[in-house]
């Protein structure tokens, strides 16, 4: 004979304990499945971070993808030419030293050297490929060039900077030396690279500084010497020269194809340009010859605004 039948409250409890255990079961299993789906996340963030963005060479904006090096194949040429100036040039000014007996007992004819013209040809003028297209179809700016070892020197010799123009390519050392019996103050003053400041006493060893990123061009002043003044171009690649005293420059190693040569020479704010487009045969030579005249030093600015000698860094100061 079957037992007697719960009561009513009995079974309301027992059916609200089963209730709860499977509410409790499925918290359970819910809060496993979030806390993996916590750590796939995690884990896929962490990979995607660890890989960081690609910089180039020039340490600007990150890169998509490294560039190809450059190989030369042995069939470069040659870019070459002469700079001449046509009517009658700006005469060169006495530098008055009065402040540095120094400078003008090493130097007594020491002048300005904005426009340096000798039978109609111009000296110190930058002549570099600005873009151009390869003979395979590639871009010069889709390969890159590997730094040269050596160091390019820039030296203070009788109170002004010799060379006056020069071309390095980015992280290229340039070695700034001091062959004068008095103390100077190197001073880069670029628009994409850090302001560098030193000062170097005579007898001093020579200071290395190299810039990051491609800038044509930058000036160089002395706080010391407010005529002091020069030009450093930074480039991507090799392919620049300055002309000579007779006006003449050869740009070697140029792989074959078809280019836009500039001519860049001080005068004005940023100084004056000329373009010119050549094509380098294999193993040939292509021609590039450029004039500037009176109209590219007509502006009564200087090319490079010197400021008197107020900013003279301590020693070791970068």
């Amino acid at each position: 004979m079957a037992g007697p039948l719960p009561d009513a409250p009995v079974l309301e409890l027992r059916e609200s304990y089963f209730d709860l255990e499977e509410l409790i079961m499925f918290i359970k299993q819910t809060k496993v499945l979030l806390i993996l789906t916590i750590a796939l996340s995690l884990l896929a963030l962490a990979s995607a971070c660890s890989k960081g963005p690609e910089t180039p060479a020039d340490g600007g904006a990150p890169a998509t993808s490294a560039k190809k090096e450059f190989a030369p194949k042995g069939n470069e040429g040659t870019i070459s030419g002469a700079v001449a100036f046509t009517g009658t040039p700006p005469a060169p000014k006495k530098i008055a030293t009065d402040a540095d007996p120094a400078c003008g007992q090493k130097n007594p004819n020491l002048s300005t050297e904005d426009t340096v013209v000798k039978d109609g040809k111009l000296a110190n003028a930058l002549v570099y490929i600005k873009e151009g297209t390869l003979a395979d179809g590639t871009k010069i700016g889709d390969w890159s060039f590997k730094t040269p070892a050596e160091a390019v020197t820039l030296n203070q010799d009788g109170c002004h900077y010799k060379p006056h123009v020069s071309a390095v390519m980015v992280n290229q050392n340039l070695n700034i030396t001091n062959s004068d019996p008095t103390q100077h103050n190197i001073h880069f003053t670029p628009k994409n690279n850090p302001d560098w400041n030193q000062s170097q006493p005579n007898g001093a060893a020579p200071l290395t500084h190299s810039f990051k990123v491609a800038e044509v061009l930058v000036p160089v002043k002395c706080n010391q010497h407010p005529w002091m003044k020069a030009y450093v171009a930074v480039l991507k690649h090799p392919f620049a020269a300055v002309s000579a005293e007779d006006g003449s420059f050869t740009i070697k190693g140029v792989p074959p194809g078809t280019y836009t040569v500039v001519a860049w020479h001080e005068g004005g704010q940023t100084g004056t340009e000329k373009t010119m487009q050549v094509t380098v045969p294999a193993s040939g030579s292509a021609k590039a010859d450029f004039a500037f005249g009176e109209a590219a030093t007509a502006s009564a600015n200087p090319s490079l605004q010197m400021m008197p000698a107020l900013d003279v860094p301590m020693m070791g100061r970068h």
